[in-house]
């Protein structure tokens, strides 16, 4: 059985009416939404096409001078593989005609990426830094656009809602800041059309992108699956207590509205404003005002929401596939930083799915490590976010991976810093190493080996590039002033004791000592680990070095979770 979905551009995509997803009427050849005028074919790939049609039914696919043909089957689905297009082919356009005839236009042949994650990568480039120039300057018909709406899904869909666009001032702005200008720094080097595809949710899990049968695998993540369980077997009841939960929802919400309609969004702006100002000027953000009474909170829908594990990727992920890409940007995180340990399982479990299912081999995935956040670490290793970060650096064992290290371009009051052309070009860098096979220093030093020496530890490093050297953020948010280095920071050493010291550090070449007075016999190490930590290592291109340990002891304290104040959604 079809289970519902539910789908809205917006965050209150929980008051509109059910969307139920049936069984399809079939008749006139169609296509999903991912094909489309203006859209871009990867390149040097086999390319996918595929559609529905009457049962039996003949379709024809023309795309420039190639032909194929195809029978739909018992369902009315149909599917042809064409042949690579070489670089540097001309516009297109693609036909495909059964009964009726569909014609796309200007149709471009270039690299195709997928944009995903949650709030840091949605965040829209008219909110980031310097927003006003660059969405002037972004005016370019060969780098395409396609956001896929929002949607949850407790099935597999097999079609999104979105449109390809040209890039425009217009068109942008709402736009992944991190996609746009990954894309358009691409689009400069290569010379070739970019097409990006917008699949993000702030807020959300990598359990929720992850699709059902990936956490079926040996180890199951357990808690997940029953999570995702026991909202399809609510659905029925859910489904039918619904309607009336809304109508009661929406007549109170009307009844507040009239009673703090006068005079709480009046508060609320004058809030804003004064944050803002705040914020400027590194003073206090004041309390938000509070209604007189509490908001009405709109009911669940009944198939779960974009916490609900699989949801995104049954509504998000799966109808995009096998569309042809070149790879994936990814921003996510936060949202699973309670668990560390188990995102060590589980991100490498979302990426291996997605290439399974793609069946393009282990295309390149590359991803952000999580910015820094919060008050500045303190003491020399403290709970947060450590283990998250120490995850995603983990992942970088599978193949064709790359990450883009930000813990030294956050806000430590927001946890969507306006920096985005910064990470976007260490993403950059990286796909020019790992999916454009060039020959670069593309990381900042990640940490490789130690030998203990008497009372002191030496650390070596891959990825030294020119060598080590300490460093300066190459941006800082408004109300913090630039730090200029004095000596090399965030080092923490420990014996066996596990108390944890701050270290002296000197650099040695393409290595680092690190000891203290107070730790005779030293057994590990541990760099920037912390929410927000205070370390300076780089190496001399400019490229942050990775938190890390060297130990694997166990932390059981519990780990901060992002603060109400700066919630990813």
């Amino acid at each position: 059985m079809m289970k519902p979905t539910v789908s809205s551009r917006f965050l209150g995509w929980a008051l509109f009416p059910l969307l139920i997803s049936g069984s399809t009427a079939f008749g006139n050849v169609t296509l999903p939404a991912i094909f489309g005028s203006h859209m871009v074919l990867q390149q040097e790939l086999t390319l996918p096409v595929w559609g529905c049609a009457n049962a039996g039914e003949v379709v024809t696919i023309t795309l420039g001078n190639r032909t194929a043909k195809t029978t739909a089957d018992s369902k009315g689905k149909w599917r042809v593989d064409l042949e690579p297009l070489a670089p540097g082919t001309p516009p297109l356009t693609l036909v495909v005609t059964g009964k009726n005839s569909v014609t796309l236009d200007d149709v471009l042949v270039g690299d195709v990426w997928l944009c995903s994650g949650q709030s840091n990568m949605e965040f829209g480039l008219n909110r980031a830094d310097h927003a006003p120039t660059e969405i002037a300057q972004a005016d370019d018909p060969q780098l395409r656009l396609f956001v896929v709406n929002r949607t949850v899904s407790l099935d597999p869909l097999e079609d999104v809602k979105g449109t390809w666009m040209l890039c425009t001032p217009q068109t942008v702005s709402n736009f992944s800041a991190i996609g746009y200008y990954f894309g358009r720094d691409l689009r400069q080097r290569y010379q070739r059309p970019i097409g990006l595809i917008a699949s993000y949710w702030g807020g959300t899990t990598a359990q929720a992108w992850t699709s059902l049968s990936a956490l079926q695998k040996a180890p199951p993540f357990t808690n997940e699956i029953n999570v995702y369980e026991k909202v399809v077997a609510d659905f029925p009841a859910a489904k039918e207590a619904y309607p009336a939960l809304l109508a009661d929802y929406q007549e109170r919400k009307k009844q507040w509205e009239i009673a703090e309609g006068p005079v709480y969004p009046a508060a609320q702006k004058q809030w804003i404003d004064a944050a803002k100002a705040a914020a400027a000027t590194g003073q206090p953000v004041p309390p938000r005002p509070q209604p007189t009474h509490p908001m009405p909170i709109a009911p669940p829908v009944p198939q779960g929401g974009p916490d609900t594990p699989v949801s995104l990727y049954n509504g998000m992920i799966a109808p995009l596939i096998p569309y042809a890409i070149k790879g994936v940007i990814w921003y996510q995180g936060e949202a699973n930083v309670g668990n560390g340990r188990e995102y060590r399982t589980l991100f490498p479990r979302m990426i291996t799915d997605w290439r399974e299912r793609w069946h393009e081999g282990d295309f390149p995935f590359l991803f952000v490590q999580l910015a820094n956040l919060q008050a500045p670490q303190t003491q020399p290793s403290q709970p947060g976010w450590g283990l998250l970060r120490e995850a995603q650096l983990m992942t970088l064992a599978l193949p064709n991976t790359g990450m883009a290290v930000a813990v030294d371009l956050g806000n430590p009051k927001d946890i969507h810093p306006k920096d985005k052309i910064d990470v976007a070009q260490r993403l950059f860098l990286a796909a020019r190493h790992v999916a454009y096979g060039e020959s670069l220093v593309y990381s900042g030093p990640i940490y490789d080996t130690m030998k203990i020496e008497g009372d002191k530890i030496r650390l070596s490093f891959k990825d030294t590039g020119s060598g080590l050297q300490m460093g300066v953020p190459p941006w800082t948010p408004t109300g913090i002033p630039p730090v200029t280095p004095t000596e090399l920071k965030g080092f923490a050493i420990a014996g066996t004791d596990k108390n944890w010291m701050w270290a002296k550090t000197e650099i040695d070449g393409d290595q680092v000592i690190v000891s203290s007075p107070q730790v005779s016999q030293p057994v590990a190490v541990r760099y920037d680990w912390a929410t927000n930590p205070i370390g300076n290592l780089y190496n001399k291109e400019g490229l942050p070095a990775s938190p890390f340990r060297t130990d694997d002891w166990d932390e059981l304290l519990p780990l901060p979770l992002v603060p109400a104040s700066v919630s990813p959604h």
